[in-house]
């Protein structure tokens, strides 16, 4: 690495504080109360339903979702033995992977003991700790001896990533490469070289899979493995091959796949042309290849090439498969990791690299969305839908396959469960996104041409959430869905509509909209303009109509203006005296919703009033009873100031509205949320619990708090959502992502009335 990004390395790791992990309790400590159950004499009654049936401590414990990382430091990447202590950065970076990417608490431990007896005795008493145990960096061949006797002896998984982990990504980009080049696992020749731990992993997966081990070739550092080698190890001993070749070179004649695990250049480029007709090369040795991507391109153009670096296509990285391993391992309470349940998870990483890649990942690979081919073969780390193929995958094989101890029973509820730690909107869409279902409404998206949006499309027609309709060029419109790899089927599952194209359909809604706006100083020939070159009047007529059931309009330009578009269109609904606007912002802590945050500048008491009956509509449509909290710089009467006696008019005219609506106010923002606040500032509150529904006096207070929590809490945005609108449309912001679209698309869903 070069001095600045080794620089870059040790500030990350010191900055701002020593190391990469730190410890968070998942309960609450700030009462005397808190303390008596959380340890002494709370903490005995865990400890007796534990002693009397130990798989209570699934129950009570953290010991279900947590997995050791363990390491003697004989074998750390490609530095070598050098020794526990060093390798600790590197075992605290792999417990950071299973956090972010699965949810998996995780503690690296690092063992000095370079004999296997007694690593394995020191790792076998710890099994009362964790879920799961995963082995890392050991030398070989003391890790096969190692791994084969923990597993014997521990009744909780126990997985050496550098083989398994290895040998499933390996296996998922062989399946797929082949499948891209027209070829057969059972009939093709594979040449190894290394033949260290990894390779043989990755050689015996492949071998249950249908390689043939006839045709594998294993060259290690001593040249070919050939039956009756002398001093050959026992573990290699299973694919030596009879055969008079003593070198790499004499064994590459038409071989299928090359597989290095080894060294750099060990693979010359003038030995390419050995190589049968539409190889694959992975070259897997790291930081360098066995041979540069570059280098096989120039010589055979017809291959498809893997390394196990991030700046090249298709890269060979364990973080693929082990976190979500290990989640579908613990959620099904799995004893081992068993052949069955590894190969369910290449099976899993394989087909998702054949469907497009989302949104997520484009964004983390600057923006460019890779589509199935020879240059994406495997999916990219960063791809969210990971955990949702490959836990339920494993989760399932282990039940097949006897080994789970806690069967899941529902695998809908599961793949919800691993969605929130996916998309943290999961928990919150859920009951809106069942109720689009049912109703399976037409929701016209305005920017049909917009990568977000057809994203997002995408992800309602997986969902079910809606029949969609894209307003945009159908040419332009078919050519980005190709560019994307999506799957719709345009004119079939997704309706493509423009005023250029479909001139009769437009006509009649076109001159509806000129008498629309005729009288609001637009001119004719302005309004008819506007009319056809502006996407969200489009969308907005057709819902006017009745051509469409919901609209998503905005995006791209200025908020206030698509919103006006949306107002001329559809208007209000009769029996209110205005829109207002409704965000949520899903935090770790919770959802909190703000009103009005885009609309209206100084409500009066009444429009609070009906803007909190409205909002609260809407939240109850969440499947949250709301707690409402209307909001303000004095608390419970302190102040004379116009803005909070209007909070407590508004409070009034809402409790008699519906008398049954859990509200109060008017109160601080930190009463709203900490009820042992409101305790001491009032004897007889009327709301419980944290506050769901901040009700602001004015639009800047709304907006101000709203973007403040949301930066702050790293919260996700849901909205915004117009209320009282006369039909189902909402404008989207700028900043909305793919997942932003889907959302909201399933909230006009939603309000759709069926029939």
């Amino acid at each position: 690495m070069d001095e600045d990004f080794r620089r870059a390395a040790l500030d990350y790791h010191r900055l701002p504080r020593p190391g990469k992990l730190t410890i968070e309790p998942t309960k609450r400590m700030v009462s005397q109360r808190d303390l008596a159950l959380a340890y002494s004499p709370g903490v005995a009654a865990a400890c007796e339903e534990i002693a009397a049936d130990p798989d209570k401590a699934w129950d009570y414990t953290t010991r279900g979702n947590m997995v050791a990382v363990i390491t003697n430091g004989t074998a750390v990447l490609g530095l070598g033995n050098i020794g526990p202590l060093a390798s600790k950065p590197v075992m605290e970076g792999k417990a950071v992977l299973f956090k972010r990417f699965a949810g998996i608490d995780s503690i690296d431990i690092e063992v000095d003991a370079l004999d296997p007896d007694r690593f394995v005795e020191v790792v076998a008493a710890l099994e009362p700790s964790f879920g799961a145990i995963n082995l890392e960096d050991i030398k070989a061949p003391e890790c096969f001896e190692i791994e084969r006797r923990l597993r014997e002896r521990m009744q909780i998984p126990v997985f050496h990533d550098d083989q398994h982990g290895t040998a499933i990504i390996v296996a998922a980009a062989i399946r797929n490469g082949l499948l891209v080049q027209g070829k057969r696992l059972e009939d093709v020749r594979l040449v190894n070289t290394g033949g260290g731990a990894a390779a043989l992993a990755c050689l015996d997966l492949l071998v249950a899979m249908g390689l043939k081990r006839e045709n594998v070739t294993i060259c290690d550092v001593e040249g070919v493995v050939y039956v009756g080698r002398p001093g050959l190890d026992a573990t290699k001993a299973r694919y030596a091959q009879e055969t008079n070749a003593r070198a790499l070179p004499e064994v590459l004649d038409g071989a299928d796949i090359f597989l290095g695990l080894s060294a750099p250049r060990v693979l010359k480029g003038e030995w390419l042309s050995k190589l049968g007709p539409k190889p694959l090369v992975l070259a897997l040795a790291n930081p360098e290849p066995e041979i540069l991507p570059e280098a096989v391109r120039a010589a055979r153009p017809d291959a498809i090439v893997a390394t196990g670096r991030t700046d090249y296509p298709n890269q060979v990285n364990n973080v693929l498969c082990f976190p979500f391993i290990f989640r579908g391992a613990l959620d099904a309470g799995a004893t081992t990791i068993n052949e069955a349940m590894k190969v369910a998870a290449v099976e899993a990483i394989a087909a998702l690299a054949r469907v497009e890649a989302s949104e997520v990942v484009a964004a983390a690979y600057g923006g460019v969305a890779p589509v199935f081919g020879p240059e994406y073969i495997i999916p990219k780390p960063f791809d969210p839908r990971l955990i949702l193929e490959i836990a339920p995958a494993v989760a399932k094989a282990a039940m097949d396959s006897g080994v789970s101890r806690r069967p899941i029973a529902d695998f809908d509820a599961y793949r919800t469960e691993l969605s929130r730690l996916v998309y943290r909107s999961g928990s919150l869409m859920r009951p809106i996104q069942e109720l689009a279902k049912t109703v399976q409404g037409r929701v016209v998206f305005a920017e049909g041409e917009d990568e977000r949006t057809l994203r997002a499309v995408q992800t309602v027609l997986d969902e079910g959430t809606a029949l969609p309709i894209l307003i945009g060029r159908a040419a332009v419109v078919e050519a980005k869905v190709r560019a994307l790899g999506l799957r719709m089927t345009l004119g079939s599952s997704v309706t493509v509509l423009h005023p250029e194209e479909q001139p009769e359909l437009f006509a009649p809604l076109i001159e509806t909209y000129l008498c629309r706006v005729g009288r609001r100083g637009v001119p004719p020939t302005g309004a008819e303009r506007r009319a056809r070159s502006r996407p969200a009047i489009a969308a907005a007529m057709l819902l006017e109509a009745g051509h469409a059931d919901a609209a998503i309009i905005g995006g791209l330009g200025d908020w206030m203006r698509e919103w006006e578009h949306a107002l001329d269109c559809i208007g209000k609904r009769p029996e209110v005296s205005r829109a207002y606007a409704l965000s949520a912002v899903i935090t770790q802590g919770g959802t909190l919703f703000f009103a009005d945050t885009h609309l209206l500048l100084e409500p009066t008491a009444a429009q609070l009033a009906e803007m909190t009956m409205l909002a609260a509509e809407e939240v109850r449509r969440f499947g949250l009873p709301p707690k409402v909290a209307l909001l303000s710089h004095s608390s419970f009467g302190s102040s004379g100031a116009p803005g909070a006696r209007k909070m407590r008019e508004a409070l009034k005219l809402i409790r008699a509205a519906d008398p049954e609506l859990e509200v109060d106010g008017e109160m601080h923002g930190d009463a709203a949320i900490v009820e042992a606040i409101r305790a001491k500032a009032v004897r007889d509150p009327k709301l419980e619990g944290m506050a769901n529904l901040l009700i602001f006096p004015n639009l800047d207070s709304a907006n101000i708090a709203f973007n403040l929590v949301k930066a702050v809490s790293d919260g996700l945005q849901v909205g915004p959502m117009l209320l009282g609108m006369n039909k189902p449309i909402h404008v989207l912001v700028p900043s909305v992502t793919a997942r932003g679209i889907a959302n909201l698309a399933a909230v006009a869903g939603s309000q759709v009335r069926p029939g």
